[in-house]
């Protein structure tokens, strides 16, 4: 087993941390609309391997009406914002191209944490009085991807 030692760990979070604001520069001054085209469903389904994915969300009830980043990248700070949407799509890029995309799509451990705190800001009023540390797809199953129409048999 290889041990990473501090200074590799500092290189890899430096090189990490370099990459993330590169691409978040690019997005922000890059080719006109690419911010906002980025932002779109239809760009996520384009560059992923996501077509099950799209396909339940635009199927089910009133969360077609959303994008995908509305869920999915914290929407607390616009800085925020876009540091994790330059991260999550340098990851996904990666993965894509790299040819290692999963067979199952799960949530990651930082992805859990920002969709639960983006249903409670969306439904903060209906949730006001209910624990809201309990995962909300928990009980609204169908509201997840894989638990939606067609998806719900895999």
């Amino acid at each position: 087993m290889v041990r990473i030692g501090v200074g590799n760990r500092v290189i890899y979070f430096v090189s990490g941390a370099f990459v993330a604001i590169a691409m978040a520069l690019f997005l922000l001054v890059g080719p006109p609309q690419l911010l906002a085209r980025s932002s779109t469903p239809d760009f996520c389904v384009r560059c992923h391997v996501m077509e099950s994915e799209y396909e339940s969300w635009i199927h089910t009830g009133a969360h077609r009406r959303i994008k995908c980043v509305d869920c999915h990248l914290p929407n607390e700070h616009p800085v925020a914002h876009y540091i994790w949407k330059s991260i999550d799509g340098a990851k996904d890029a990666f993965i894509f191209y790299s040819g290692r995309v999963p067979q199952i799509i799960r949530l990651s451990a930082h992805g859990k944490v920002v969709l639960q705190k983006n249903c409670v800001r969306c439904h903060e009023t209906t949730v006001a009085h209910i624990d809201t540390e309990r995962h909300c797809w928990n009980c609204h199953r169908r509201v997840s991807h894989t638990r939606s129409g067609a998806m719900e048999t895999l």
